[in-house]
Protein backbone atom coordinates (compact mmCIF):
# COMPACT_ATOMS: atom_id res chain seq x y z
CA UNK A 1 0.00 0.00 0.00
CA UNK A 2 1.14 3.01 -0.51
CA UNK A 3 1.43 5.12 2.59
CA UNK A 4 2.57 8.71 1.18
CA UNK A 5 -0.60 8.82 -1.24
CA UNK A 6 -2.61 8.15 1.88
CA UNK A 7 -1.25 10.40 4.20
CA UNK A 8 -1.55 13.49 1.02
CA UNK A 9 -5.61 12.88 1.22
CA UNK A 10 -5.98 13.44 4.85
CA UNK A 11 -6.38 16.97 5.66
CA UNK A 12 -8.21 15.93 8.96
CA UNK A 13 -5.37 14.58 10.53
CA UNK A 14 -3.53 16.49 13.23
CA UNK A 15 -0.56 17.97 12.02
CA UNK A 16 -1.26 17.34 8.51
CA UNK A 17 -1.06 21.32 7.89
CA UNK A 18 1.99 21.36 9.78
CA UNK A 19 3.46 18.94 7.54
CA UNK A 20 2.22 21.18 4.26
CA UNK A 21 3.71 24.25 5.81
CA UNK A 22 6.82 22.34 5.78
CA UNK A 23 7.10 21.11 2.56
CA UNK A 24 6.37 24.70 1.26
CA UNK A 25 9.26 25.76 3.42
CA UNK A 26 11.68 23.25 2.27
CA UNK A 27 10.70 23.92 -1.19
CA UNK A 28 11.47 27.66 -0.61
CA UNK A 29 14.44 26.97 1.07
CA UNK A 30 17.00 26.32 -2.38
CA UNK A 31 16.37 29.45 -3.22
CA UNK A 32 16.98 31.28 -0.17
CA UNK A 33 20.38 29.24 -0.13
CA UNK A 34 21.05 30.42 -3.83
CA UNK A 35 20.80 33.87 -3.07
CA UNK A 36 23.99 33.55 -0.42
CA UNK A 37 22.04 33.13 2.83
CA UNK A 38 22.74 29.95 5.10
CA UNK A 39 19.57 28.59 7.10
CA UNK A 40 20.24 28.96 10.84
CA UNK A 41 20.85 25.41 12.37
CA UNK A 42 18.97 24.63 15.32
CA UNK A 43 21.01 24.28 18.64
CA UNK A 44 22.39 21.57 19.69
CA UNK A 45 21.78 19.89 16.13
CA UNK A 46 25.06 21.45 13.46
CA UNK A 47 24.20 20.83 9.99
CA UNK A 48 26.01 18.54 8.41
CA UNK A 49 26.20 19.18 4.71
CA UNK A 50 26.96 15.02 3.93
CA UNK A 51 24.11 14.59 5.53
CA UNK A 52 21.05 16.72 5.12
CA UNK A 53 17.77 15.87 6.96
CA UNK A 54 15.62 14.24 4.64
CA UNK A 55 12.43 16.44 3.33
CA UNK A 56 8.63 15.30 4.37
CA UNK A 57 7.76 14.00 1.00
CA UNK A 58 10.61 11.26 1.43
CA UNK A 59 9.30 9.98 5.07
CA UNK A 60 7.36 6.86 4.74
CA UNK A 61 3.69 7.28 5.74
CA UNK A 62 4.03 4.00 7.63
CA UNK A 63 7.12 5.33 9.53
CA UNK A 64 5.50 8.74 10.92
CA UNK A 65 2.47 6.78 11.97
CA UNK A 66 4.37 4.27 13.88
CA UNK A 67 6.47 6.92 15.70
CA UNK A 68 3.13 9.28 16.89
CA UNK A 69 2.62 8.50 20.49
CA UNK A 70 -1.54 8.46 19.44
CA UNK A 71 -3.07 5.45 18.43
CA UNK A 72 -4.08 5.23 14.84
CA UNK A 73 -5.80 2.58 12.97
CA UNK A 74 -6.86 2.65 9.03
CA UNK A 75 -9.96 0.07 7.63
CA UNK A 76 -11.59 -0.67 4.51
CA UNK A 77 -14.69 -0.89 2.70
CA UNK A 78 -18.19 -1.31 4.00
CA UNK A 79 -16.92 -4.10 6.27
CA UNK A 80 -14.38 -1.72 8.13
CA UNK A 81 -11.33 -4.41 7.06
CA UNK A 82 -8.87 -3.57 9.10
CA UNK A 83 -5.40 -2.42 7.17
CA UNK A 84 -3.15 -1.05 9.46
CA UNK A 85 -2.78 -0.34 12.89
CA UNK A 86 0.03 1.95 14.49
CA UNK A 87 2.78 0.88 17.69
CA UNK A 88 0.59 3.29 19.72
CA UNK A 89 -2.56 1.45 18.81
CA UNK A 90 -0.90 -2.47 19.54
CA UNK A 91 0.54 -1.71 22.85
CA UNK A 92 -2.79 -0.14 24.27
CA UNK A 93 -5.02 -2.94 22.68
CA UNK A 94 -2.87 -5.59 21.78
CA UNK A 95 -1.79 -7.25 18.31
CA UNK A 96 -4.38 -7.10 15.48
CA UNK A 97 -5.25 -9.34 12.79
CA UNK A 98 -5.03 -7.06 9.77
CA UNK A 99 -8.05 -7.84 6.93
CA UNK A 100 -10.55 -9.06 9.72
CA UNK A 101 -13.65 -6.21 9.90
CA UNK A 102 -13.59 -3.84 12.08
CA UNK A 103 -16.06 -5.47 14.84
CA UNK A 104 -13.91 -8.37 15.14
CA UNK A 105 -10.63 -6.93 15.05
CA UNK A 106 -11.34 -3.95 16.62
CA UNK A 107 -13.73 -4.87 19.66
CA UNK A 108 -12.77 -1.82 21.84
CA UNK A 109 -14.17 0.37 19.10
CA UNK A 110 -17.61 -2.13 19.27
CA UNK A 111 -17.79 -1.21 22.45
CA UNK A 112 -17.13 2.07 22.54
CA UNK A 113 -20.47 2.32 19.72
CA UNK A 114 -17.75 3.75 17.38
CA UNK A 115 -18.64 1.36 14.56
CA UNK A 116 -21.85 2.98 13.27
CA UNK A 117 -19.31 6.90 13.44
CA UNK A 118 -17.06 5.39 10.61
CA UNK A 119 -20.75 4.32 8.33
CA UNK A 120 -21.42 7.64 9.19
CA UNK A 121 -17.91 8.78 7.76
CA UNK A 122 -18.14 6.82 4.60
CA UNK A 123 -21.74 8.14 4.04
CA UNK A 124 -21.13 11.72 4.09
CA UNK A 125 -17.20 11.88 3.43
CA UNK A 126 -16.85 14.28 6.40
CA UNK A 127 -14.59 13.51 9.66
CA UNK A 128 -16.96 13.00 12.66
CA UNK A 129 -15.31 13.06 16.09
CA UNK A 130 -16.09 11.23 19.60
CA UNK A 131 -14.82 13.29 22.57
CA UNK A 132 -13.29 11.84 25.87
CA UNK A 133 -14.76 7.85 25.89
CA UNK A 134 -13.22 5.15 27.88
CA UNK A 135 -11.74 2.70 26.53
CA UNK A 136 -11.61 -1.07 27.40
CA UNK A 137 -7.96 -0.36 28.96
CA UNK A 138 -8.79 2.34 31.49
CA UNK A 139 -7.67 5.33 30.05
CA UNK A 140 -9.86 7.98 28.26
CA UNK A 141 -9.64 8.60 24.29
CA UNK A 142 -10.61 11.26 22.40
CA UNK A 143 -11.72 9.44 18.76
CA UNK A 144 -11.79 11.52 15.17
CA UNK A 145 -12.60 9.39 12.15
CA UNK A 146 -11.51 11.18 8.52
CA UNK A 147 -12.16 9.70 5.24
CA UNK A 148 -9.38 8.75 3.46
CA UNK A 149 -10.32 8.34 -0.21
CA UNK A 150 -10.06 4.99 -2.72
CA UNK A 151 -8.11 2.42 -2.04
CA UNK A 152 -4.87 1.42 -4.08
CA UNK A 153 -5.85 -0.91 -7.15
CA UNK A 154 -3.58 -3.60 -5.75
CA UNK A 155 -5.14 -3.50 -2.38
CA UNK A 156 -7.01 -6.54 -1.69
CA UNK A 157 -9.10 -5.09 1.04
CA UNK A 158 -10.54 -2.57 -1.21
CA UNK A 159 -13.16 -0.05 -0.79
CA UNK A 160 -12.76 3.80 0.89
CA UNK A 161 -11.10 4.14 4.07
CA UNK A 162 -11.59 5.71 7.25
CA UNK A 163 -8.34 6.56 9.09
CA UNK A 164 -9.50 5.97 13.17
CA UNK A 165 -7.13 8.64 15.12
CA UNK A 166 -7.53 8.28 19.01
CA UNK A 167 -5.67 11.05 21.15
CA UNK A 168 -5.49 9.71 25.20
CA UNK A 169 -7.43 12.64 26.85
CA UNK A 170 -7.54 10.42 30.51
CA UNK A 171 -5.75 13.21 32.62
CA UNK A 172 -7.78 15.64 31.24
CA UNK A 173 -11.17 13.76 31.35
CA UNK A 174 -9.88 12.75 35.83
CA UNK A 175 -9.61 16.50 35.99
CA UNK A 176 -12.58 17.39 34.28
CA UNK A 177 -14.62 14.45 36.71
CA UNK A 178 -12.83 15.80 39.75
CA UNK A 179 -14.03 19.06 38.97
CA UNK A 180 -17.57 17.89 38.24
CA UNK A 181 -17.77 15.92 42.01
CA UNK A 182 -16.47 18.93 43.40
CA UNK A 183 -19.53 20.71 41.92
CA UNK A 184 -21.37 18.16 42.76
CA UNK A 185 -20.44 17.94 46.37
CA UNK A 186 -21.42 21.82 46.64
CA UNK A 187 -24.58 21.55 44.78
CA UNK A 188 -25.42 18.85 47.77
CA UNK A 189 -23.83 21.28 50.20
CA UNK A 190 -26.22 24.11 49.03
CA UNK A 191 -29.39 21.91 48.70
CA UNK A 192 -28.74 20.69 52.02
CA UNK A 193 -28.56 24.18 53.88
CA UNK A 194 -31.32 25.37 51.76
CA UNK A 195 -34.00 22.51 52.56
CA UNK A 196 -33.12 21.91 56.30
CA UNK A 197 -33.56 25.77 56.49
CA UNK A 198 -36.97 25.72 54.86
CA UNK A 199 -39.86 24.61 57.55
CA UNK A 200 -39.56 20.79 58.11
CA UNK A 201 -43.14 20.96 58.75
CA UNK A 202 -45.52 23.76 58.20
CA UNK A 203 -47.75 25.42 60.46
CA UNK A 204 -51.19 24.61 60.06
CA UNK A 205 -53.75 27.06 61.72
CA UNK A 206 -57.47 26.16 62.63
CA UNK A 207 -59.07 28.00 59.56
CA UNK A 208 -56.71 27.43 56.75
CA UNK A 209 -55.54 24.11 54.85
CA UNK A 210 -51.92 24.81 53.80
CA UNK A 211 -49.38 23.22 51.72
CA UNK A 212 -46.04 23.97 50.23
CA UNK A 213 -43.70 22.28 47.62
CA UNK A 214 -40.17 22.97 46.75
CA UNK A 215 -38.07 22.06 43.76
CA UNK A 216 -34.26 23.25 43.46
CA UNK A 217 -32.88 23.98 40.01
CA UNK A 218 -31.35 21.05 37.92
CA UNK A 219 -28.21 19.21 38.22
CA UNK A 220 -26.44 21.97 35.88
CA UNK A 221 -27.51 24.76 37.96
CA UNK A 222 -26.45 26.09 41.34
CA UNK A 223 -29.08 25.85 44.14
CA UNK A 224 -31.07 29.46 44.86
CA UNK A 225 -32.41 31.24 47.85
CA UNK A 226 -36.24 30.41 47.46
CA UNK A 227 -38.18 30.29 50.67
CA UNK A 228 -41.54 30.48 52.26
CA UNK A 229 -42.95 29.82 55.92
CA UNK A 230 -46.13 29.89 57.68
CA UNK A 231 -46.65 31.63 61.04
CA UNK A 232 -49.97 31.68 63.37
CA UNK A 233 -49.75 35.04 65.00
CA UNK A 234 -52.10 33.77 68.03
CA UNK A 235 -55.89 35.15 67.71
CA UNK A 236 -56.78 32.92 64.30
CA UNK A 237 -54.72 35.27 62.45
CA UNK A 238 -51.91 33.93 60.10
CA UNK A 239 -49.17 34.98 58.80
CA UNK A 240 -47.33 33.60 55.05
CA UNK A 241 -44.24 34.81 53.58
CA UNK A 242 -42.40 33.29 50.08
CA UNK A 243 -39.52 35.03 48.99
CA UNK A 244 -36.30 35.16 46.73
CA UNK A 245 -32.92 35.70 47.36
CA UNK A 246 -30.82 36.48 44.09
CA UNK A 247 -28.29 34.64 43.13
CA UNK A 248 -26.86 30.53 44.20
CA UNK A 249 -24.95 28.44 45.83
CA UNK A 250 -24.58 28.40 49.81
CA UNK A 251 -24.12 32.52 50.21
CA UNK A 252 -27.76 32.42 49.00
CA UNK A 253 -29.10 29.89 50.87
CA UNK A 254 -27.38 31.70 53.91
CA UNK A 255 -28.49 34.93 53.25
CA UNK A 256 -32.12 33.37 53.08
CA UNK A 257 -31.99 31.86 56.14
CA UNK A 258 -30.95 35.22 57.75
CA UNK A 259 -33.82 36.76 56.15
CA UNK A 260 -36.55 33.26 57.10
CA UNK A 261 -35.50 33.75 60.70
CA UNK A 262 -35.73 37.64 61.18
CA UNK A 263 -39.01 37.19 59.20
CA UNK A 264 -40.48 34.94 62.24
CA UNK A 265 -39.08 37.42 64.88
CA UNK A 266 -40.40 40.28 63.08
CA UNK A 267 -43.85 38.35 62.50
CA UNK A 268 -43.96 37.99 66.55
CA UNK A 269 -44.67 41.56 66.90
CA UNK A 270 -47.67 41.51 65.18
CA UNK A 271 -46.88 44.43 63.38
CA UNK A 272 -49.13 45.43 59.85
CA UNK A 273 -47.35 44.09 56.35
CA UNK A 274 -45.12 46.79 55.40
CA UNK A 275 -43.97 47.52 58.49
CA UNK A 276 -42.61 44.16 58.63
CA UNK A 277 -40.92 44.93 55.00
CA UNK A 278 -39.95 47.99 55.84
CA UNK A 279 -37.79 46.30 58.60
CA UNK A 280 -36.51 43.20 56.25
CA UNK A 281 -34.96 46.01 53.82
CA UNK A 282 -33.03 47.55 56.34
CA UNK A 283 -31.69 43.88 57.41
CA UNK A 284 -31.00 42.94 53.83
CA UNK A 285 -28.79 45.83 53.26
CA UNK A 286 -26.67 44.93 56.79
CA UNK A 287 -26.31 41.24 55.60
CA UNK A 288 -25.21 41.79 52.52
CA UNK A 289 -25.02 44.83 50.54
CA UNK A 290 -24.45 43.14 47.25
CA UNK A 291 -27.38 40.62 47.20
CA UNK A 292 -30.79 41.53 47.24
CA UNK A 293 -34.33 39.47 47.83
CA UNK A 294 -37.98 39.66 46.44
CA UNK A 295 -40.32 38.92 49.28
CA UNK A 296 -44.63 38.89 50.16
CA UNK A 297 -45.47 39.30 53.94
CA UNK A 298 -49.46 38.41 54.21
CA UNK A 299 -51.55 38.16 56.93
CA UNK A 300 -55.11 36.21 56.87
CA UNK A 301 -57.75 37.09 59.41
CA UNK A 302 -60.38 34.87 59.23
CA UNK A 303 -62.83 37.88 61.04
CA UNK A 304 -62.00 40.31 58.03
CA UNK A 305 -62.04 37.68 55.38
CA UNK A 306 -59.40 39.23 53.52
CA UNK A 307 -55.72 38.96 52.47
CA UNK A 308 -53.77 42.13 53.84
CA UNK A 309 -49.92 42.26 52.32
CA UNK A 310 -46.82 43.51 51.30
CA UNK A 311 -44.67 42.90 48.22
CA UNK A 312 -41.45 43.87 48.19
CA UNK A 313 -40.56 43.39 44.01
CA UNK A 314 -42.39 39.63 44.05
CA UNK A 315 -45.06 38.24 41.89
CA UNK A 316 -48.86 38.82 42.71
CA UNK A 317 -50.56 36.96 44.86
CA UNK A 318 -52.93 35.04 42.83
CA UNK A 319 -56.39 34.18 44.57
CA UNK A 320 -59.38 32.21 42.98
CA UNK A 321 -62.76 32.64 44.44
CA UNK A 322 -65.53 29.96 45.73
CA UNK A 323 -66.82 30.37 42.01
CA UNK A 324 -63.46 29.72 40.43
CA UNK A 325 -62.69 32.70 39.16
CA UNK A 326 -59.43 34.45 39.53
CA UNK A 327 -57.69 37.72 40.93
CA UNK A 328 -54.32 38.81 40.61
CA UNK A 329 -53.20 40.91 43.63
CA UNK A 330 -50.69 43.14 41.86
CA UNK A 331 -50.71 46.43 43.85
CA UNK A 332 -49.01 47.65 45.75
CA UNK A 333 -45.33 46.48 45.13
CA UNK A 334 -42.56 48.19 46.00
CA UNK A 335 -38.63 47.67 45.20
CA UNK A 336 -36.68 44.20 46.41
CA UNK A 337 -35.00 44.12 49.88
CA UNK A 338 -31.87 45.46 50.41
CA UNK A 339 -32.35 48.78 48.18
CA UNK A 340 -33.14 50.72 50.64
CA UNK A 341 -35.21 54.68 50.10
CA UNK A 342 -38.89 53.23 49.91
CA UNK A 343 -41.58 53.48 52.14
CA UNK A 344 -43.63 50.13 51.66
CA UNK A 345 -47.58 50.11 51.87
CA UNK A 346 -49.89 47.18 52.26
CA UNK A 347 -52.91 46.70 50.56
CA UNK A 348 -55.54 43.44 50.35
CA UNK A 349 -57.31 41.35 48.49
CA UNK A 350 -60.82 38.79 49.40
CA UNK A 351 -60.04 35.65 51.04
CA UNK A 352 -63.61 34.16 51.84
CA UNK A 353 -64.49 30.89 52.94
CA UNK A 354 -64.18 28.55 49.33
CA UNK A 355 -60.94 30.70 48.65
CA UNK A 356 -58.00 29.24 46.95
CA UNK A 357 -54.39 31.66 46.98
CA UNK A 358 -51.35 30.89 45.84
CA UNK A 359 -47.81 32.45 46.67
CA UNK A 360 -44.69 31.44 44.21
CA UNK A 361 -41.25 32.05 43.11
CA UNK A 362 -40.37 32.59 39.85
CA UNK A 363 -38.91 29.76 38.27
CA UNK A 364 -42.49 28.89 38.20
CA UNK A 365 -43.64 31.03 35.80
CA UNK A 366 -40.41 32.68 34.54
CA UNK A 367 -38.90 30.91 30.63
CA UNK A 368 -36.36 32.39 28.57
CA UNK A 369 -38.41 32.72 25.50
CA UNK A 370 -41.56 34.30 26.72
CA UNK A 371 -42.37 37.20 28.58
CA UNK A 372 -43.28 36.98 32.70
CA UNK A 373 -46.63 38.38 32.15
CA UNK A 374 -47.61 35.35 29.94
CA UNK A 375 -46.02 32.68 32.30
CA UNK A 376 -48.14 34.66 35.02
CA UNK A 377 -51.28 34.43 32.57
CA UNK A 378 -50.92 30.13 31.72
CA UNK A 379 -50.81 30.06 35.64
CA UNK A 380 -53.75 31.76 36.34
CA UNK A 381 -55.80 29.80 33.96
CA UNK A 382 -53.86 26.28 35.54
CA UNK A 383 -55.44 27.77 39.04
CA UNK A 384 -59.20 28.46 37.57
CA UNK A 385 -59.29 24.56 36.85
CA UNK A 386 -56.79 23.00 40.08
CA UNK A 387 -59.15 21.27 42.62
CA UNK A 388 -58.70 19.43 45.71
CA UNK A 389 -56.44 19.40 48.63
CA UNK A 390 -54.03 22.47 48.77
CA UNK A 391 -51.41 20.02 48.65
CA UNK A 392 -53.00 18.57 44.97
CA UNK A 393 -53.34 22.17 43.78
CA UNK A 394 -49.47 22.31 44.42
CA UNK A 395 -48.69 19.56 42.38
CA UNK A 396 -50.70 20.69 39.57
CA UNK A 397 -49.50 24.03 39.84
CA UNK A 398 -45.80 22.45 38.82
CA UNK A 399 -46.96 19.88 36.22
CA UNK A 400 -48.51 22.87 34.60
CA UNK A 401 -45.71 24.93 33.86
CA UNK A 402 -43.55 22.15 32.70
CA UNK A 403 -41.09 22.10 35.97
CA UNK A 404 -39.06 18.76 35.85
CA UNK A 405 -36.00 17.70 37.77
CA UNK A 406 -33.93 19.13 34.98
CA UNK A 407 -35.24 22.63 35.26
CA UNK A 408 -33.10 25.62 35.60
CA UNK A 409 -34.57 27.34 38.57
CA UNK A 410 -35.37 26.73 41.71
CA UNK A 411 -39.42 26.45 42.24
CA UNK A 412 -41.48 27.24 45.83
CA UNK A 413 -45.31 27.24 45.60
CA UNK A 414 -46.82 28.34 48.83
CA UNK A 415 -50.98 27.50 48.28
CA UNK A 416 -53.57 28.28 51.05
CA UNK A 417 -57.73 27.53 50.93
CA UNK A 418 -59.78 28.70 53.42
CA UNK A 419 -62.34 26.11 53.76
CA UNK A 420 -66.35 26.80 53.51
CA UNK A 421 -67.42 24.71 56.52
CA UNK A 422 -71.08 23.50 56.44
CA UNK A 423 -72.66 21.08 58.73
CA UNK A 424 -71.27 19.36 61.45
CA UNK A 425 -68.35 21.18 60.54
CA UNK A 426 -69.84 24.54 61.06
CA UNK A 427 -70.72 23.81 64.24
CA UNK A 428 -67.08 23.63 64.93
CA UNK A 429 -66.70 27.55 63.92
CA UNK A 430 -68.64 30.09 65.57
CA UNK A 431 -68.36 33.75 66.36
CA UNK A 432 -70.14 36.33 68.17
CA UNK A 433 -69.60 40.14 69.20
CA UNK A 434 -70.78 42.71 71.11
CA UNK A 435 -70.48 46.56 70.95
CA UNK A 436 -69.79 47.87 74.16
CA UNK A 437 -70.79 51.36 74.44
CA UNK A 438 -68.90 52.46 77.86
CA UNK A 439 -70.28 53.43 81.18
CA UNK A 440 -70.34 51.42 84.34
CA UNK A 441 -73.16 48.74 82.54
CA UNK A 442 -70.53 47.90 80.49
CA UNK A 443 -68.67 45.34 82.06
CA UNK A 444 -71.31 43.17 83.47
CA UNK A 445 -73.13 43.25 80.04
CA UNK A 446 -69.65 42.16 78.64
CA UNK A 447 -69.84 39.40 81.68
CA UNK A 448 -73.33 38.17 80.93
CA UNK A 449 -72.44 38.14 77.00
CA UNK A 450 -69.76 36.21 77.37
CA UNK A 451 -71.55 33.76 79.61
CA UNK A 452 -74.45 33.06 77.20
CA UNK A 453 -72.31 32.74 74.26
CA UNK A 454 -70.06 30.21 76.20
CA UNK A 455 -73.25 28.02 77.51
CA UNK A 456 -74.49 27.93 74.25
CA UNK A 457 -71.36 26.36 72.92
CA UNK A 458 -71.70 23.53 75.57
CA UNK A 459 -68.44 24.36 77.14
CA UNK A 460 -67.21 22.45 80.16
CA UNK A 461 -67.90 24.38 83.31
CA UNK A 462 -64.37 25.38 84.23
CA UNK A 463 -63.53 26.42 80.45
CA UNK A 464 -66.78 28.42 80.87
CA UNK A 465 -65.31 30.27 83.99
CA UNK A 466 -62.01 31.48 82.92
CA UNK A 467 -63.39 32.45 79.48
CA UNK A 468 -65.56 34.71 81.24
CA UNK A 469 -63.18 35.90 83.93
CA UNK A 470 -61.02 36.83 80.81
CA UNK A 471 -63.26 38.82 78.99
CA UNK A 472 -64.44 40.62 82.12
CA UNK A 473 -60.35 41.19 82.36
CA UNK A 474 -59.70 42.17 79.17
CA UNK A 475 -63.03 44.79 78.33
CA UNK A 476 -62.23 46.15 82.08
CA UNK A 477 -58.71 47.10 81.12
CA UNK A 478 -60.21 48.41 77.79
CA UNK A 479 -62.63 50.68 79.47
CA UNK A 480 -59.91 51.93 81.83
CA UNK A 481 -57.79 52.50 79.30
CA UNK A 482 -58.83 52.73 75.85
CA UNK A 483 -61.29 55.07 73.71
CA UNK A 484 -64.89 54.16 71.77
CA UNK A 485 -65.39 52.64 69.84
CA UNK A 486 -65.05 49.41 71.71
CA UNK A 487 -66.22 46.04 71.50
CA UNK A 488 -66.37 42.20 72.55
CA UNK A 489 -65.35 39.06 70.20
CA UNK A 490 -65.68 35.95 71.24
CA UNK A 491 -64.87 33.15 68.34
CA UNK A 492 -64.65 29.09 68.57
CA UNK A 493 -62.66 26.68 66.13
CA UNK A 494 -62.12 23.35 66.24
CA UNK A 495 -59.30 23.45 68.27
CA UNK A 496 -59.27 27.06 70.70
CA UNK A 497 -61.49 29.71 71.82
CA UNK A 498 -60.48 33.36 70.99
CA UNK A 499 -61.43 36.19 73.04
CA UNK A 500 -60.62 39.36 71.96
CA UNK A 501 -61.17 43.20 72.58
CA UNK A 502 -60.64 45.82 70.66
CA UNK A 503 -61.21 49.88 71.14
CA UNK A 504 -60.19 53.44 69.50
CA UNK A 505 -56.85 53.94 71.75
CA UNK A 506 -53.77 52.54 70.14
CA UNK A 507 -51.34 52.28 73.25
CA UNK A 508 -50.44 48.47 73.77
CA UNK A 509 -50.54 46.80 77.07
CA UNK A 510 -47.90 45.35 78.59
CA UNK A 511 -48.25 42.71 81.50
CA UNK A 512 -46.23 43.92 84.46
CA UNK A 513 -45.88 42.99 88.13
CA UNK A 514 -48.18 44.55 90.55
CA UNK A 515 -47.34 45.89 94.14
CA UNK A 516 -49.54 44.68 96.96
CA UNK A 517 -50.71 48.10 97.62
CA UNK A 518 -51.17 49.13 93.54
CA UNK A 519 -55.14 49.47 93.29
CA UNK A 520 -54.75 47.86 89.39
CA UNK A 521 -52.33 46.70 87.08
CA UNK A 522 -53.38 43.19 87.41
CA UNK A 523 -56.00 42.77 84.80
CA UNK A 524 -53.41 41.27 81.95
CA UNK A 525 -51.83 39.44 84.50
CA UNK A 526 -54.32 37.70 85.32
CA UNK A 527 -55.04 36.77 81.81
CA UNK A 528 -51.65 35.67 80.62
CA UNK A 529 -51.74 33.17 83.75
CA UNK A 530 -55.16 31.55 82.99
CA UNK A 531 -55.00 31.31 79.36
CA UNK A 532 -53.11 29.72 77.18
CA UNK A 533 -51.61 32.73 75.10
CA UNK A 534 -52.45 36.31 75.03
CA UNK A 535 -51.31 38.96 72.69
CA UNK A 536 -52.25 43.21 71.38
CA UNK A 537 -51.54 44.53 68.05
CA UNK A 538 -52.65 47.71 66.36
CA UNK A 539 -55.25 47.89 63.69
CA UNK A 540 -54.89 49.30 60.42
CA UNK A 541 -57.87 52.04 61.00
CA UNK A 542 -56.18 53.17 64.44
CA UNK A 543 -56.72 51.71 67.72
CA UNK A 544 -55.97 48.33 68.90
CA UNK A 545 -56.99 45.14 69.58
CA UNK A 546 -56.08 42.40 72.93
CA UNK A 547 -57.36 38.93 72.30
CA UNK A 548 -56.24 35.98 74.36
CA UNK A 549 -56.58 32.24 73.82
CA UNK A 550 -57.39 28.72 75.48
CA UNK A 551 -56.71 25.36 74.18
CA UNK A 552 -59.92 22.88 73.70
CA UNK A 553 -59.42 19.84 75.57
CA UNK A 554 -59.53 16.91 73.01
CA UNK A 555 -62.79 15.78 73.92
CA UNK A 556 -64.48 19.44 73.27
CA UNK A 557 -63.91 19.14 69.47
CA UNK A 558 -66.93 18.87 68.86
CA UNK A 559 -70.07 20.56 70.75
Amino acid sequence: MNFTRWSARLPGIPGTQRRAAARTDLATAPERRADGSVPAARAGQPADPANPAPAVDTLPAREVLDRVPALVALVHGPDHRLAYVNGAYTAAFGARLLGEPARDALPELRELGLLPLLDQVLRSGRPRTLKSRKATDGRSYTFTCTPAGEADAADRTGGPGVLVFATDVTDHAEAAERLRASERRQRETAVTLQRSLLPQVLEQPDDLRIAATYQPGGTEAAVGGDWYDVITLGGGRTALVIGDVMGRGVRAAAVMGQLRTAVRAYARMDLPPHEILQLLDGLAAEIDANQIATCVYAVHDPNEGRLVYSSAGHLPILVRDENGAVVRADEPTGPPLGTGGWVHSSGSVPLGPGSTAVLYTDGLVERRDEDLDEGITALERALAGATGTPQVVCDRLVRSAGVQADHDDDVAVLVLQHPARTGHDGELFRNAALELLGGVEAAPRARAFASGVLTSWRFPAELHDLGVLAASELVANSLQHGTPPMRLRLRRTDRRLIIEVTDGDDHLPRRRRAEPVDESGRGIAIVATIASGWGARRTPGGGKAVWCEFVLPAKQESP
